[in-house]
């Protein structure tokens, strides 16, 4: 019996996991090591129980009693904290889900990897912030990193038993997200209800802007990157507003592989599940007759800055993706919370990376994570102060 853990349990990602755990057979086809949540309390406790977990974590240590007596009268034994989260990536586990959400979700899958398990990983910041860092540490421990992503399982798939060697091109689709057909004058009043409107995928809130935004699609570029080991201009972003092609691999001799399916993550959570096996997994079947038409445009940077940032981001390397990854994130939070535009998010990670320029470079040094952890934390707090200017002088 396989055992398995699942960060980010109660997040978009975890549910669609959770879902595909219990089609399977829940206990009785796995064995549950650990779950992680935030805040969500009740629901982490009904998914513990279910999956007969061995312990659950919540990630704010005043939420630990009500985690207790949630799960009073079961097995499962309760914890709190980003330490007792990272304690419970030290349990073995043979699959282990990465869907945190954010840079804290980085050393669990550190963590996890040193244990030599597989790594299905939907946290992106994890590879835009420590890339080479997480690479070399599934290397160096015998690990294997399979990507969750719908882009990057896309990309995966499609280079089954190809030579790196002999792709020309990756081509990222986006769909553009809730705003891309917005008049560029409208932007900078964008509301974020308006924001959260995705056409075409329920996911969460912070990934539901960050796709309007295209910042999601930014660190999806780094991210192939560092996954892939391909160069920078061989990394394209089309926008395709259906979101039935995933992601395509061009190769030298002109062919291109593209990755269908209907908008549902858990074509590629399964992927990772069952890999290398694919099993039958309860999705919609495309109809292409009724699909009838694919359309596709070139995305336009002056609406979607961050696809310039991240180029710069790729030019530096270092830490310069922690310091983007961080900015990302705060703007985020004001933008949330009122404090700034949607369109001023961008400014807030440009001013952040130009405050921090002459610290990134590490030139062809493996960056630490307590390197990591440093730009982090100083590049929250720049990004912050700029974002508290920004929304004084709106």
């Amino acid at each position: 019996m396989r055992s398995i853990s699942v960060f980010g349990a109660t997040g978009s990602i975890g549910e669609q996991t959770f879902d595909l755990l219990m089609r399977a057979g829940g206990p009785q086809a796995y064995r549950t090591v650990a779950l992680t949540a935030g805040r969500n309390i009740a629901r982490l406790a009904e998914m513990a129980r279910a999956l007969r977990a061995e312990i659950a974590v919540c990630a704010d240590e005043a939420d630990l009693p009500a985690l207790r007596a949630a799960l009073a009268g079961s097995t499962v034994e309760a914890a709190a904290g980003a330490g007792a989260i990272a304690d419970a990536a030290d349990r073995p586990a043979n699959w282990v889900m990465s869907a945190i959400v954010g840079a804290a979700g980085l050393v669990p899958g550190l963590r996890a990897l040193r244990h030599g398990s597989t790594l299905a990983l939907a946290n992106k910041e994890s590879l835009v912030t420590a890339g080479p860092l997480l690479m070399a540490t599934a290397a160096d421990h015998g690990a294997r990193i399979l990507p969750v992503d719908s882009e990057h399982s896309a990309i995966f798939q499609a280079l089954n038993a190809e030579d790196i060697a002999s792709v020309e091109r990756i081509i990222l689709t986006a769909s553009g997200g809730a705003l891309r057909d917005w008049p560029m004058t409208a932007l900078a009043n964008a509301t974020v209800k308006e924001a959260l409107a995705h056409p075409n995928w329920a996911m969460g809130q912070r990934i539901t802007i960050d796709s309007a935004s295209m910042f999601n699609k930014a660190l999806e570029v780094i991210e192939t990157r560092e996954f892939f080991g391909v160069e920078p201009d061989q990394i394209e972003v089309i926008l395709h507003p259906e979101s039935l092609i995933h992601s395509m691999v061009g190769f030298r001799d002109g062919a291109i592989m593209a990755h269908m399916g209907a908008p549902d993550m858990r074509h590629s959570i399964g992927y990772a599940l069952n890999w290398p096996v694919r099993a039958e997994l309860p999705v919609a079947r495309l109809d292409l007759a009724q699909v009838a038409t694919l359309t596709f445009r070139a995305p336009d940077l002056a609406r979607y800055p961050a696809l310039r940032l991240c180029r710069e981001v790729m030019a530096v390397r270092g830490l310069s993706g922690a310091a983007f990854n961080a900015a990302k994130e705060i703007a985020l939070d004001h933008f949330l919370a009122g404090g700034i535009g949607f369109m001023d998010m961008a400014g807030v990670v440009e001013d952040t990376l130009a405050d921090l320029s002459g610290r990134l470079r590490l030139g062809n040094a493996l960056p630490t994570l307590e390197d990591v952890v440093q730009t982090d934390h100083l590049a929250r707090i720049l990004a912050d102060e700029t974002a508290r200017r920004i929304g004084r002088n709106r």
